[in-house]
């Protein structure tokens, strides 16, 4: 996906968020983060948007913290949320292409990074506001799952922090069904999980490999799923289920 993509998402998907936390009210439960009520995603999420703004606007150059949030009213919450989500688009939209700022995964620029990275913290946050209020999740593209899945495989689950780790070496396959290409193999060790991209012309891998547990099905579904957003009862799971237990138990980010 190009950066004009990314920022589509990021636009739809923070408007989306912002109306379903306004809806569901600051007091509601969030389903897939049980000590989080909607006030806590909103102020999350905001300071996010508004952390990331100000970092693209400094061209920060080493790692930091985001700014805490406000100490806002409940009253004040939304229109707050709203006014960081703007702020991160237009910043984005507004930067160069050679943006230079630092990054903490690989991507074709820095500018590409950070587009992604909020298009899809924002897209999961977006579901967690959903399901507080009760709604009916907006769909999202099937490719712009996939390319989320590819972020949390082959980038979130690739660094140290990664808990996804066991004493018995295993593989994990996972397949979108609707995607071209869109097949990973996720060596589980000791170590932080490894990540193949499986059938694609970049990864220059060999034919698929057996693998312990293979779970697939849309894109959609897989990536709601490997967010721990979505139960994995509509995934056609095959062989081994460890791997499925242990990604269920340790991959919360």
């Amino acid at each position: 996906m190009d950066i004009t993509e990314h920022l589509e998402r990021l636009r739809l998907d923070g408007t989306l968020l912002a109306d379903a936390a306004d809806a569901a009210g600051p007091d509601a439960r969030v389903p897939a983060c049980p000590e989080w009520q909607v006030r806590d995603l909103v102020s999350h999420i905001g300071r996010v948007h508004h952390g990331a703004a100000q970092f693209l606007t400094d061209r920060a150059e080493r790692p930091g913290r985001f700014p805490e949030a406000p100490e806002l009213a409940d009253s004040e919450l939304i229109p707050w949320l709203r006014e960081g989500h703007r702020l991160l688009v237009a910043t984005l939209t507004a930067a160069p292409p050679d943006l230079t700022v630092w990054t903490f995964l690989p991507a074709p620029s820095p500018l590409a990074f950070w587009a992604r990275r909020q298009a899809h913290e924002t897209a999961v946050h977006r579901v967690d506001a959903q399901q507080a209020a009760g709604m009916a999740l907006s769909p999202l593209p099937a490719a712009f799952a996939a390319d989320g899945i590819d972020e949390l495989l082959a980038g979130f689950h690739s660094l140290d922090r990664s808990s996804v780790r066991t004493d018995v070496p295993r593989t994990l396959r996972v397949r979108a069904t609707d995607v071209a290409d869109a097949d990973w193999t996720v060596h589980l060790s000791t170590e932080p999980p490894r990540t193949v991209r499986t059938g694609t012309a970049e990864s220059g891998a060999a034919p698929q490999e057996p693998a312990y547990s293979t779970v697939e099905g849309p894109a959609e579904e897989l990536y709601l799923a490997l967010w721990n957003r979505l139960p994995w009862d509509g995934l056609t799971v095959t062989g081994d289920p460890a791997p499925v237990r242990l990604w269920q138990e340790k991959a919360g980010i």
